[in-house]
This record gives C-alpha cells, sequence and structure tokens, in this order.
C-alpha cells in the first residue's frame, strides 16, 4: 500500500474495514453510513467531535496509533474523527502528512465502525457485503479490518480507532480486547488535547493577567517576620487588605490541614539553605471551597550573607489538578490489568485491576522493586521478556506461570516507554485449562488411533510398496475400529443380548451392505431379533422381510439352518438372490429380497463352547466382492466375540442364580408361636455370587421360649455361604437341645467352631423371647439377648419410641476367643412392641459410616411404626437400600400381639412347641 494513499475513504485518510459486531452481519454498509449521516444532525455529536477535532496534533495519540500496530502485528493503524467530515487524528504505517486531513463520511470505513457503537471485526473485506464496496476495499489498501468506535464520556460516537492489513487475515478475541482499551486510552489523549487547547488558552489568559498583575507576589521579610502580600494573592488566599495582619499565622490558617507540615518543612529548608522554594498545595477558603495553589519563591541575602527576604509568586492550579483527576479516571477504568515499572524497576503506577490480580495494593508496589516484591519471577520467562523489552526497545509478547500464592497463568504484553517499562497482562488460566484438557483428550484419541499410524509409517519405509501397504494399515486399523467398537459395546452392558443386537449396525456399512442377527433359544429354535440397512430408506422393507423370512425357509436346504448345525459360516455365491428366493415358500417374502436384492451373502455362526448360539445373516449388494479374506475373518472375529459375550451372560446369570439360591435355601421360614408375628426378609448383593455371609433363624425352644438369630459370617462368596450353613447349624442345635440363655448359646457356638475347626469369624445377636405367669398377667414379655459385636437390635415401644439396644456390653466376635466371656441383656417388653434385628449390610457402606445409617434407620422405624409387620420391613429395605447394594441384608421382625383376645389374623396360625427331649 502506498504511504501516500490512506487505508480508509474520504479525503484520502483511509480506514480499514468493518461494520459495526462480527464479520457474520449481513447489514448493507450504506446503512450504518446512513445512520452517522442522520447522526451528524445530532448536535451534541457532532460538538463533541468537533471539539476533539480541534485540539492540536497530539503525540501520544500519535504513540497510541504505532502502538496499536505493533501490539496487534499489522502494517498500519489511524485514529480517524467524524463530524460532517472525516477527519485523521493519527496514523502509523502510512504517510505523516495524512494527519488533518479529511474527506466524506461515506467513503469511510471507519464511518461504519462508529455507527456500529461496537468493535468490527473484518476478516476477508471484500467478501464482507458490509464494507466490500467502499473506496479503500475496492483499492485494495485493506484487506483485513478490525475497527473499535471512540466513544466519549457524554456516550457519543465521536470516530474510530483501527488497525488493517492489505490481505485477508483471521483477527482474535486477544486482538479485539487489546484495541477495545487502546481505544480508550485514545479519548483520553484526545480529551487531554482538548482540554490541553483550553488549558492554553487560559494560559495565554493567565500570562496577560501577570501582565496586568494577576499573578499574586509575596514578600516574607524574614527578620521581621512580617508577610506583603499584592491583591492577587489576598484575592487567592481569601483575604481583604483589612482582615490580614501580615503574619505567618494568617499564611498558615488557610493552607490545608494535610500539607501544613510539609509547606511548613519546604519553607524551613529554603530559609535555612537559601535554596530555591517550590510548592505546590491547597488552600481552604472561609467558604470551605479547597483551592489548589503553586508557589515559587527564592531567598535573598542581607549584607550578613544569611538570608533576609523570600520573594515569589504565586498562582492558582486548581483547573490543572482537576485534568489530572480526569486522565486517572480514565485509567482506572480500564477492565485490563496495567502496571508501569522505572528504569529501576520499581512500580511506578497500578491500575485497580492490577491490583486485584496481582492481590497486593498499590500501597503495596508503589516505589517498590518488581523483584523484591515477586521473587519467583527471577530468572522466570517474565525477567528474560521484561529484560529483553527493556535493553531492545522491542515489544514482547508471551505467556508464563506464576506460583503460588497467585497459582495463575498470564498472556503479557511488554514495551519501554520513555520512563521504563509498560505491561499489559490478563489472567489466562482458564483458557490454559480447557487448552490442557483438550490436549488431553487429542491424547487419547491418538491412542485409538496409534495402530494404524504405525501401519501407515511401516508402509511408508517401502517405497516401491508404499500404496499396498498404505491401504492393507488402513484396512487393519478399520478392522481393529469394528472389533474395539464391538467389544466395547458387549462390554458396556450386563444384558449381552441387547449388545448382540446391535452388532447389524456395526458390521454395516463396513463389511456388507444389510445384516439381520439371529439368536438360537433353549429349544434350538432360531428367532432374529435385530436387523440394518445401509440406506435409510430401504430399511423398512428389509424390517417386513424379517418379519417372514425364517416362517418362510425350507429348513431342509435353508443356508441359515446349515449354518447353525454345521457350527461354520456357509456362503452363498451369486446370483444370491435367487438362490435364497429358491427355498423361502412364501411369496411375499421373496417379493421383498428381490427388493433388498442380495449380489453375495454369507451367515456366519455365533459360537461359544462348543454351541451355536446364534447367527450373522451378512448381504452384499451388486457391485462389492464376495465376502472373503480379511473382511470374512472380521465378521467371524466379530461373531465369536458375540457368542463368548452371550455366554458369558449366561453362565453369569446361572451362577447368579446358584448362589442366591443356595442362600436362600440356607434360610428357613419363621415360626409363628403363640401372639407373636414374625417376619423375615433377605435381600442379595448386586453382583453375582455375592452371597453367603447373612442369615436369620426363628425356632423354639423345647421350653415354648422363642429364639431369634441374625448372623453374619465374613466373606461374600459361596465358601462364605457353606461356612454360614455350618455356623447356622451349629448354633440351631445348641440352641435347641440345651434350652439356654442366648449368652450361653454364643459361648457354646463358640467352642464348638474352635473345636470343629470352622476356620472363619462371625458377627450375631441371640435373643429369646421368654414369658412366666406373672408376666403373662401383666401383658409383658421378657427379652433376653446377648450380642457378638454385631449392629444393635431395634425396638419400637407401643408409644412409637424408637430405640437401639446397645445394651451394657457389646461381646466379642464369634471365631476370635472362645474363652472370653459372654454377657446376657434383658428388658421388659409391652405388648404391641416390635423388635428389628438385621445385618450390617442395612446401615453400612463405603460411602457411609455406621453412625449416619443407624440414625437413617431410627428414623424410617420411627415413620413406619404405625404399618404393618411386613410393610415396615419392606419400608426399612426401600428407604435404606441403595438400588445396587453392595452387601446382602438379613432382617428380623417380631411384634408383640396382645395375649387378651383372639390371635390376630397376620400374627398367623399358633405353633405348639415342640416337646422336650428326654433328658
Amino acid at each position: 500500500m502506498a504511504a501516500s494513499r490512506p487505508a480508509g475513504g474520504g479525503g484520502r485518510a483511509a480506514d480499514e474495514g468493518g461494520g459495526g459486531a462480527a464479520e457474520g452481519d449481513a447489514a448493507p454498509a450504506a446503512q450504518l453510513v446512513g445512520a452517522v449521516a442522520r447522526s451528524a444532525q445530532d448536535a451534541a455529536r457532532t460538538e463533541a467531535a468537533r471539539r476533539l477535532v480541534s485540539a492540536p496534533a497530539n503525540p501520544a495519540l500519535q504513540r497510541l496509533a504505532h502502538l496499536a500496530a505493533r501490539m496487534l502485528s499489522t502494517s498500519a493503524a489511524q485514529v480517524s474523527l467524524l463530524t460532517d467530515v472525516q477527519t485523521i487524528g493519527a496514523v502509523a504505517g502510512q504517510a505523516p502528512e495524512l494527519v488533518g486531513g479529511t474527506g466524506p463520511l461515506a467513503d469511510s470505513l471507519c464511518t461504519v465502525t462508529a455507527a456500529g457503537r461496537a468493535p468490527l471485526v473484518v476478516q476477508d473485506a471484500a467478501a464482507d457485503a458490509r464494507v466490500a464496496a467502499l473506496p479503500p476495499v475496492t483499492s485494495g489498501a485493506v484487506g483485513a479490518y478490525l475497527g473499535v468506535p471512540l466513544i466519549d464520556q457524554d456516550g457519543h460516537a465521536v470516530g474510530a480507532l483501527c488497525v488493517f492489513d492489505p490481505v485477508p487475515r483471521a483477527w482474535r478475541n486477544a486482538d479485539v480486547e487489546v484495541l477495545t482499551e487502546l481505544a480508550v486510552a485514545a479519548v483520553a489523549e484526545l480529551e487531554l488535547s482538548a482540554l490541553s487547547l483550553q488549558y492554553e488558552a487560559d494560559r495565554v489568559r493567565w500570562q496577560l493577567a501577570i501582565a496586568a498583575g494577576g499573578v499574586g507576589s509575596f514578600d516574607w521579610d524574614l527578620d521581621a517576620d512580617v508577610l506583603t502580600w499584592d491583591e492577587r494573592v489576598l484575592e487567592l488566599f481569601g483575604y481583604s487588605a483589612d482582615d490580614f495582619d501580615g503574619t505567618m499565622g494568617a499564611f498558615e490558617e488557610r493552607v490545608h490541614p494535610d500539607d501544613l507540615q510539609r509547606v511548613r518543612r519546604l519553607l524551613g529548608e529554603s530559609v535555612e539553605t537559601g535554596t530555591t522554594f517550590e510548592a505546590e498545595y491547597r488552600l481552604v477558603l472561609p467558604d470551605g471551597d479547597t483551592r489548589w495553589v503553586k508557589a515559587r519563591g527564592e531567598a535573598l541575602r542581607g549584607t550578613d550573607g544569611r538570608p533576609a527576604h523570600l520573594l515569589g509568586a504565586v498562582y492558582d492550579t486548581t483547573a490543572e489538578r482537576h485534568q489530572d483527576a480526569r486522565v486517572s479516571r480514565v485509567l482506572e477504568s480500564m477492565s485490563s490489568a496495567f502496571f508501569s515499572l522505572d528504569r529501576d524497576w520499581r512500580f511506578s503506577y497500578v491500575n485497580a485491576e492490577a491490583e486485584r490480580v496481582l492481590q497486593r495494593t498499590r500501597e503495596e508496589l508503589l516505589g517498590r522493586n518488581v523483584w523484591e516484591l515477586f521473587p519467583d519471577a527471577v530468572g522466570a520467562e517474565f525477567e528474560v521478556q521484561y529484560r529483553h523489552a527493556m535493553a531492545t526497545g522491542e515489544q514482547v509478547n508471551f505467556e508464563a506461570y506464576y506460583p503460588a500464592p497467585l497459582d495463575r497463568w498470564y498472556e503479557v504484553r511488554a514495551w519501554r516507554d520513555p520512563d521504563g517499562l509498560s505491561v499489559y497482562f490478563l489472567d489466562v488460566t482458564a483458557r490454559r485449562a480447557a487448552q490442557q484438557q483438550a490436549e488431553t483428550e487429542r491424547a487419547a484419541t491418538q491412542v485409538a488411533l496409534r495402530a494404524a499410524e504405525q501401519a501407515r509409517r511401516a508402509a511408508e519405509a517401502a517405497q516401491h510398496q508404499a500404496r499396498q501397504a498404505q491401504e492393507a494399515a488402513e484396512r487393519t486399523a478399520e478392522r481393529l475400529a469394528l472389533l474395539a467398537r464391538v467389544s466395547a459395546d458387549l462390554s458396556a452392558t450386563l444384558d449381552a443380548e441387547e449388545a448382540v443386537a446391535r452388532l447389524a449396525q456395526h458390521v454395516v456399512p463396513a463389511l456388507g451392505d444389510w445384516c439381520i442377527v439371529s439368536l438360537v433359544d433353549a429349544h434350538g429354535t432360531l428367532h432374529d431379533i435385530a436387523s440394518w440397512h445401509a440406506e435409510e430408506a430401504v430399511r423398512p422393507v428389509l424390517e417386513r422381510y424379517v418379519d417372514r423370512r425364517l416362517k418362510a425357509l425350507d429348513p431342509r436346504t435353508a443356508f441359515v439352518t446349515t449354518a447353525v448345525a454345521a457350527r461354520r459360516t456357509v456362503l452363498v455365491p451369486a446370483p444370491a438372490t435367487e438362490a435364497i428366493a429358491a427355498v423361502l415358500h412364501d411369496e411375499r417374502a421373496r417379493q421383498l429380497l428381490r427388493q433388498l436384492a442380495p449380489h453375495t451373502a454369507a451367515a456366519v455362526p455365533l459360537r461359544a463352547r462348543g454351541r451355536t448360539i446364534g447367527l450373522i445373516t451378512l448381504c452384499r449388494s451388486e457391485g462389492r466382492p464376495v465376502l472373503t479374506g480379511e473382511d470374512l475373518l472380521t465378521v467371524e472375529e466379530v461373531a465369536e466375540r458375540a457368542g463368548l459375550a452371550l455366554d458369558n451372560a449366561r453362565l453369569y446369570g446361572q451362577q447368579e442364580q446358584m448362589a442366591e439360591g443356595l442362600q436362600r435355601s440356607l434360610l428357613s421360614a419363621p415360626v409363628e408361636p403363640d401372639h407373636l408375628q414374625i417376619a423375615v426378609r433377605y435381600r442379595p448383593a448386586a453382583k453375582a455370587a455375592q452371597v453367603g455371609g447373612d442369615w436369620y433363624d426363628t425356632f423354639l425352644q423345647p421350653d415354648g421360649a422363642t429364639v431369634l438369630v441374625i448372623g453374619d459370617v465374613m466373606g461374600h462368596d459361596i465358601d462364605a455361604a457353606a461356612a454360614m450353613s455350618q455356623v447356622r447349624s451349629l448354633l440351631r442345635g445348641i440352641a435347641y437341645y440345651s434350652g439356654e440363655a442366648p449368652a450361653a448359646v454364643l459361648s457354646g457356638l463358640d467352642a464348638s467352631m474352635e473345636g470343629l475347626a470352622v476356620g472363619t469369624t462371625a458377627t450375631a445377636v441371640v435373643a429369646r423371647l421368654e414369658q412366666s405367669a406373672d408376666q403373662r398377667e401383666r401383658g409383658t414379655t421378657r427379652l433376653r439377648w446377648s450380642n457378638a459385636g454385631h449392629p444393635p437390635p431395634m425396638l419400637i415401644t407401643p408409644d412409637g419410641t424408637v430405640t437401639a439396644l446397645q445394651g451394657l456390653h457389646h461381646d466379642l466376635l464369634l471365631g476370635i476367643d472362645p474363652g472370653s466371656r459372654r454377657i446376657d441383656e434383658e428388658i421388659a417388653l409391652d405388648r404391641g412392641s416390635t423388635l428389628l434385628l438385621y445385618t450390617d449390610g442395612l446401615i453400612e457402606r463405603r460411602d457411609q459410616d455406621f453412625d449416619t445409617g443407624l440414625v437413617q434407620l431410627r428414623e424410617a422405624m420411627r415413620d413406619l411404626a404405625g404399618q404393618s409387620l411386613d410393610d415396615l420391613c419392606d419400608g426399612v429395605l426401600q428407604r435404606l437400600l441403595p438400588e445396587h447394594p453392595e452387601d446382602d441384608v438379613a432382617l428380623v421382625a417380631v411384634r408383640l400381639h396382645p395375649q387378651d383376645g383372639p390371635r390376630p389374623a397376620e400374627a398367623g396360625p399358633h405353633v405348639v412347641p415342640p416337646t422336650p427331649p428326654p433328658r
């Protein structure tokens, strides 16, 4: 692009590119230009732009344009102001004489940017309907454009800051953010220039005032300690000639208290050393207003060489101070972090966002050395890049990590300025984490493709066979990928039949054009369970064919029955349509087959452990070869894996049924003596064979007492079930024959387990319900129990109170120390009470501790206390057990019904206790 040709439009000051939003907007440029033309009639907006245009050329604005081009790596940048014409305020990468030039709004890309009042992103200007017809684009000066509107402090869109290149390019979100920040700074510079112009006018007037005595002068007679002020000083300090007494007290009375000590010190130093006095400070006027003044004075020495007078001048700097405050507000409004370092690496400026990101206040930062405050930056990328920028003057852009306490990643831009180093930075920790996640996911994807990549690289090593080797590698990869998908599908669910039904979608179209999957039932009959066609429109035809084909096949000649019986693949050569139609005795089935038009076919059996359990019927249309070679091997391997998965599922089910059946066979039905109702429950674990440890038992002792037992043998397998059977039988026999109390029964069981070498440990609660004649009269029953390391029984009293029967003792587990002494606990129960014995699987899990489970059990029993005994048991299981329990659970629940009336129906038939055996 020629230096004399601007990139915008109009008075040959060229913009650079685009509309009021992203490139995807389809709004015609003419509409946006028209919007700005109408806004030119807005007197307030036009006046705001003219005020900024009237300011003198601003070197800082020019530096911002160069900074924008450098930071965004573009060939040119431009600042434009829009009144009724476009005026160029600053350029970079273009002829300097363009600054101040004007041109029509209608030819300007900056007009489009300002009209949209939002960043304008144009990646390919010639292809963008918003700007393609504008002169800077048609001339070839602008191929890509990024512009941001200049919004002044009153909200007027007064112009645009833009960067551009002659060729298309992609813009990043970070580029938009940087240019937006620079646009804020550009508006600030324009405002400052306008203020400077105003200030210059004020300064001229001030100089005229000096000539007319407008700047005040003072004389401090040090020997007499008398102040002499002219009328201007009296006016600045809010005195009249009558009320000013000429003392330092009158001077200090007006100085702001926060500035007084500093002013005193500077005056003292000037008087002591005879040096120049210079200070800027605040005055507090009688009406409470505050005024800034600047004073400068020189000490005059007397004949003795000592300072005798301090002569000087004073003038008002309030306006300057207000301008500085306005600039500070602009810088503090930036949403990005920014700080400056002086040439000694000390912080000289920090904005509010930098305070937040660096986690330090500006009081902690300003004047302090960056390497001392942030020692982990020393020797790291931060120091290397900062020192490079400071030494060479080059802008640096980098990303780096700073460790704890910040523990963040930052994207940094740094450049040298006349006073030191300016640093603009963003926290990109979230973006880095997302990139790392994406890298991890890409790495995982590469693992699946590694086999194909290795095959491809091996093929490339043999150049004379490169093509053949590559094709072989691709076929191998497809075969492995297909087998991997099938294996994943088969292993993803316990319902192997459902997974096998999806085989048709795996092998079509990779190995055939359509497919039918069938299974052999327990009676040897073949059933079609799934089908799939590569063409969606033909799938309904295939489904209707599947509904008819097995009923229409001649079993004596059909190739599918041959494949099942012989347990081998049967190929049907071309023309397969007529060969298969010949064994169909249903005309409608033959019509559907001819619509499907198989050219070749294969029946591949699903085999496992010497038996055929299913069949894959795979067909290819004309144009594809007969199923042979690697394709046939792949289909057969798919069939083999599917057959094994089905058979494993069958064995899994058998094992689960066997384990649960064994467990349940060892658990007898409860007795129902007297006016007691007993309910029992058993729930196996979700995994196969994860049963065996938990048991319950209820029986009558010869004296008529009812014995309740709940126990848990350590382990969850068939061996645990066998050990449980031994322990249960021993306890049942000891308790029945001896008629002893629970503690004695457990002691006898513990001794028997040791003597008979029952190599296991177990927990158990043995409870005995007994009643004397007196207790029967009073309607109470005595509960006596002993606990061998088992969860405590739960009791619901007739009033609904739920109590855990912890007792005074909690004895040792069975199988640990047969000689340990065991204790009986006892309590009197009123009729209507309910007792629940349970195993630990009800309340204890990996994600829940014992105490939490006990609280949940107590709450459930309290809520269900009024339910029937069966409903209470079922409700407790429903509330406390997860959908797939990890442990088996056994329950025994007893309810004491009243004895003064007929036996309740829910208590079951009366059971007469057995006659005691002779002793």
